[in-house]
């Protein structure tokens, strides 16, 4: 019995979803984290190192800290001086809240609630407020694994809502939805992936109705969407799924090219510069190519992922694998540079500031690893004591790390 219950229990966590999601918004405010990895989409900050310790017991280099609601997954989002994050609560998780906090002083500033209209059945470490919320810069649009799209503005005024599942019944999964959702200009795009009605569609983020609808693999899915900017100035939504991956014209639907060589329904693609890192067979990079598929520049077996999407700093790629072992390789062809192994297990995404790479375990505990240094170095080892499953966001120096209970902000003291 305890066997099968170990091997049940390492199943389920390669089965959870890394939270992801990518925008491109209307308007910038320097310092603005307006998705899980940063508004520029590399999940790097390069405008201010973050602290490589602190100490949530002591308060040191701790700015504030805000209690929550419920159950939450979904990375704080940074819009001008607010917080935004959602959380689900109730016995049934189907009450849905965005919540909103001052940035500098921690204060909640508003918090607006709605009721499920979809299933709130999820696996236990999952939640329903797990996909991270996307805002253009005058609106925050927040998804819920039961399918719930709601659009706020920024003082937290309902400006529209959506019931994906009375439109589309059958989609949901047991273990519970996690994509995070995606604004392209006046589009908010949208994947609900899963084995029975599983599509993708396109909402206009002033009436939050339908662009377009496609109709997707019938595989469960917990991958987002990225964008990516080809050199002709052409923005592409990248859908990723169990049959690889395809670039979508986010206005219209239409199928720009497609890559069909399959990849994870778990980790998710990023974007660095014209290339596509996609957890494909390992790491898989793609360039878009004149063709309706694109051209494939390296791909390397050993570079498979966990629950962790990839990231890059510097020209280098950064997976950290199932066992815990954080694999550098040069982006450019995908030669082995270094491996560090940390304490795992983890489920959030690394995020970066400068050379700084943050990683978050499952058990709350923080390691900073030094990527400048020739072999890779932890630098600083702090623990939240609590239990870490959503990715942190940072920007201006400033790290927003989440659990179930807390929302806090790490900073240097001025």
């Amino acid at each position: 019995m305890k066997t099968l219950t170990l091997s049940l229990r390492n199943g389920l966590r390669r089965l959870f979803p890394a939270v992801c999601g990518v925008l491109i918004p209307l308007t910038l405010t320097g310092g603005d984290w307006r998705q899980f990895r940063g508004t520029d989409i590399s999940g790097v900050s390069t405008e201010a190192p973050v602290p490589s310790k602190w100490n949530v017991k002591d308060g040191e280099n701790v700015a504030w800290v805000a209690e929550l609601p419920g159950r939450g997954l979904s990375s704080p989002i940074i819009v001008g001086d607010k917080v935004l994050l959602t959380a689900s609560s109730g016995y049934r998780q189907d009450r849905l809240q965005t919540l909103c906090f001052d940035r500098k002083t921690g204060a909640k500033l508003w918090e607006r609630t709605v009721w499920a209209t979809g299933r709130t059945m999820c696996h236990e470490k999952m939640c329903v407020a797990t996909p991270t919320p996307a805002s253009d810069g005058q609106r925050v649009f927040s998804f819920y694994s039961s399918n719930d799209v709601v659009c706020l503005d920024l003082d937290g005024n309902l400006l529209w809502t959506r019931g994906l599942t009375s439109d589309f019944p059958n989609a949901s999964n047991s273990l519970g939805m996690s994509s995070s959702p995606v604004v392209v200009d006046e589009t908010l795009v949208v994947q609900v992936e899963n084995d029975a009605d599983s599509f993708a569609t396109g909402l206009d983020v002033k009436t939050g109705r339908s662009r377009w609808k496609k109709t997707r693999p019938k595989r469960a899915n917990w991958t987002s969407p990225v964008i990516l900017t080809e050199e002709s100035g052409r923005t592409l939504a990248l859908l990723q799924s169990s049959a690889g991956m395809e670039a979508v014209d986010p206005m219209t639907g239409e199928t720009a090219w497609e890559f069909t060589n399959g990849a994870s329904t778990i980790p998710s693609s990023v974007v660095s510069g014209q290339s596509v890192f996609v957890p494909s067979n390992g790491l898989t990079v793609l360039k878009s190519g004149s063709e309706k598929k694109p051209e494939v520049l390296w791909s390397d077996n050993r570079l498979a992922p966990g629950t962790a999407s990839p990231i890059i700093v510097s020209n280098k790629v950064f997976i950290l694998n199932r066992a815990g072992v954080v694999n550098c390789a040069d982006a450019l062809t995908g030669s082995a540079l270094w491996k560090l192994r940390l304490t795992g297990p983890h489920s959030a995404t690394p995020i970066g500031a400068g050379s700084l790479l943050v990683f978050i375990n499952e058990d709350g505990k923080a390691q900073v690893v030094d990527t400048a240094k020739p072999e890779g170095e932890i630098v600083g080892e702090s623990d939240f004591g609590e239990t870490i499953l959503a990715t942190p966001s940072v920007a201006d120096g400033e790290l927003f790390v989440r659990s179930d209970g807390h929302l806090w902000k790490i900073a240097a003291k001025k």
